[in-house]
């Protein structure tokens, strides 16, 4: 059988792998070709059913960061009208191994037919389990850089890396760097660059604060803080937006504690709004 049987086309998102014989009760798997970062393999096999599969080649890539796609594929046969039996769209799948997409075909096909594989979209794991990224978006590799300073943003804070000012909560204390702090917060900001007892005695005081609000308003200024975290603790950290000076994290709390108001909590929301002048609330 010349190679040509196992050799798959391909264009930048296009693959398609022409079988020109098939016997029965046979297994054929196509040289692997690449599409992204990854290299693919194609496999058919026939016996009572068609099972074609589609799987990336097994390397380190595929084991530790394995491809999440999205794909039409489809089966074009040369028999009669040129029938073309197509799968469901497929969206965003992670595939890692031979059995993580199958597709059996009930359909009886003779003589020559073409699986055809057009990749909408293929995307990695976040390092941080943010969302996944996709290879082909615009701006990938800022979107990629941007996740990567973060992660390592959130470790500094969480593996107390130089750090160099403690922070005093009601009931505990947390390293972080006056750098970072100064950098989002125009009250900190003075705070460092004056000679207060901030900037002589390399702490500051929120004993407003309990040490689990401190640390979620942390997370949030290092870009590390958890939904259910924020939700938790959405007052102490509008009051900590307000009394910093830290105007996204105030909006954040203001449009999240407006999406849960009912007839419990309504008074508190509106003395919380009057007290942080939003106008609006409700609406």
């Amino acid at each position: 059988m010349s190679d040509s049987a196992y050799r798959v086309e391909t264009t930048s998102r296009l693959a398609q792998w022409r079988i020109d014989n098939l016997a029965s009760c046979t297994y054929r798997k196509s040289d692997p070709f690449k599409i992204g970062k990854w290299n693919w393999h194609l496999s058919i096999e026939k016996n009572r059913t068609l099972s074609v599969k589609l799987y990336p080649e097994t390397s380190n890539l595929t084991r530790d960061n394995p491809p999440i796609a999205s794909f039409i594929i489809r089966v074009l046969s040369s028999v009669g009208d040129r029938k073309a039996l197509v799968h469901p769209e497929i969206t965003d799948k992670q595939l890692k191994n031979n059995d993580d997409f199958v597709w059996a075909i009930e359909v009886p096909l003779t003589g020559k037919f073409i699986v055809d594989v057009e990749f909408l979209d293929l995307k990695t794991s976040s390092p941080n389990g943010g969302e996944p990224c996709s290879i082909w978006a615009e701006g990938f590799a800022q979107k990629r850089s941007s996740t990567t300073a973060l992660a390592s943003l959130g470790r500094m804070l969480s593996e107390n890396i130089h750090t160099d000012i403690i922070i005093n909560a009601s009931d505990g204390s947390i390293g972080a760097h006056r750098a970072v702090l100064a950098s989002i917060s125009p009250v900190f900001r003075s705070m460092f660059s004056h000679d207060l007892k901030e900037k002589e005695l390399s702490t500051v005081n929120i004993s407003d604060m309990s040490i689990e609000a401190c640390q979620a308003f942390l997370n949030y200024i290092y870009g590390n803080i958890q939904h259910d975290e924020f939700l938790i603790h959405r007052l102490p950290l509008l009051r900590a937006a307000d009394k910093y000076d830290i105007e996204d994290l105030k909006e954040a709390c203001h449009e999240s504690l407006l999406e849960d108001i009912d007839t419990k909590n309504v008074l508190e929301r509106l003395q919380n709004a009057s007290l942080y002048q939003f106008v609006q609330i409700g609406t």
